[in-house]
């Protein structure tokens, strides 16, 4: 594999289970929004969609307390190789340490680290699922990020049910113009999940 200056060689193993897969390596670049979105039109030119189960597929950029506040993403590549992608620099002060919020955002810094750094992504939705089910005092911020996760991990366990009633009552949210400004990624993904459903269809 190769991009720019970065190459990744891979060797081929007879009979390989590519879902059974091990081999995983870290890929620091300077900006991994940039490569997330050059990975999304790739993937959307390839597939028709951005694929968030099965093999490729591939997460979107989000902070991971397990490796100190760094936003990453992942992608797991045919072969079942995890690439994972962190930027070079170290988070800054107001980024790094613990979640600045309720037991919801904290519910979703969990769920973040068992779906996409360890891959267990059913013990991640009903982790969240609890979460969202006792989190009434939760912000409307916290609320709808963890419900746009949630609608992205129902996808990606084949649930499209539970990813329209997730993205249901994120629609149902007032959100403040300040709101919506500090969630515009997480707006934006939800729209880019929405459009890659209809493709799905």
């Amino acid at each position: 594999m190769r991009r720019g200056d970065v190459e990744l060689h891979f060797f081929g193993i007879p009979d390989f289970d590519p879902a059974a897969s091990y081999g995983s390596c870290i890929v620091q670049v300077p900006d991994t929004g940039e490569l997330h979105r050059a990975f999304v039109d790739g993937l959307r030119a390839a597939y028709g969609k951005v694929p968030l189960s099965g093999i490729p597929r591939m997460t979107r950029p989000r902070r991971r307390r397990n490796v100190g506040g760094l936003a990453g993403f992942t992608v797991v590549d045919p072969g079942g190789n995890w690439i994972r992608i962190f930027p070079v620099s170290s988070p800054t002060a107001g980024e790094a340490g613990a979640t600045t919020g309720g037991k919801l955002a904290r519910a979703l810094e969990n769920a973040v680290v068992l779906s996409d750094s360890h891959g267990d992504t059913a013990q991640a939705a009903k982790i969240l699922d609890g979460a969202l089910a006792r989190a009434a005092d939760a912000s409307a911020v916290e609320r709808v990020e963890a419900l746009a996760y949630r609608a992205e991990l129902a996808l990606t366990l084949a649930d499209p049910d539970r990813a329209n009633a997730a993205l249901a009552e994120v629609d149902s949210i007032e959100l403040t113009s300040l709101d919506r400004e500090r969630l515009a990624d997480t707006l934006s993904a939800v729209a880019e999940l929405r459009a890659d459903d209809d493709g799905r269809r």
